[in-house]
């Protein structure tokens, strides 16, 4: 992804109703990266009957996360047998800045297991196993996908649609893919983006497949 269309992308993000989606979708991650990472530490998942058990969570204490998409609210997980602590709340960790990365990323061409491990190792969460972050990778796609697919309500009398090229990986190659942004303001002065779409160039078709996408979901006004 070029270093323009990157910021374009992370500016619309952390403004307007979708910097909300954003810091839901951080505290979502860091969330579910808590209780992967003690599912680890106590060598089985939460409920589960296991002879390998080593330790069960007890509760949890609540703690707000300073982020640049703003504050979060954390559960953070209590062991029965010693503490934790996730390492992503230290003082001077900024963290969440790859992980909201991984998230913007995930508007584009969806996320790889690669692009969320490194934002883990970066949050002190070495005990989180391939697996579990593929698991991730998943469940980060899926709320995405619902964000964009979402039914879009109520009148939207101001819309902007462009396109950019990124550099998208395919096959083990670097190629150039385009992109086609919908922004929309609606009555209430709430700017969103509304869709956005990848595909290998402008072609009429690709145009006319988002432009119909948007009206199926509701685009009026």
């Amino acid at each position: 992804m070029t270093t323009k269309a990157n910021m374009a992308l992370t500016e619309l993000a952390e403004k307007g109703g979708d910097a909300d989606f954003l810091r839901e979708m951080i505290q979502y991650v860091a969330q579910r990266m808590m209780d992967m990472d003690v599912e680890s530490l106590c060598a089985a998942a939460y409920g589960e009957r296991s002879p390998e058990r080593q330790n069960s969570r007890n509760g949890f204490r609540e703690r707000l996360w300073e982020t640049r998409a703003g504050s979060v609210d954390l559960k953070i997980p209590k062991l029965r047998k010693g503490s934790y602590f996730p390492g992503f709340l230290e003082p001077r960790r900024t963290a969440e800045k790859a992980l909201a990365a991984v998230i913007q990323g995930s508007y584009i061409q969806g996320v790889s297991t690669r692009s969320v491990d490194e934002p883990v190792k970066a949050m002190g969460m070495s005990g989180i196993s391939k697996s579990q972050v593929s698991r991730l990778c998943g469940e980060i796609d899926e709320r995405v996908h619902a964000f964009l697919d979402r039914p879009l309500e109520g009148d939207w009398p101001y819309l902007w649609i462009d396109a950019t090229y990124v550099k998208s990986r395919e096959a083990g190659r670097i190629v150039s893919k385009a992109v086609i942004i919908a922004v929309a303001v609606n009555t209430e002065g709430v700017r969103e983006v509304l869709g956005m779409a990848s595909g290998p160039s402008e072609a009429e078709p690709f145009w006319t497949a988002f432009l119909r996408s948007l009206t199926r979901r509701g685009l009026r006004g």
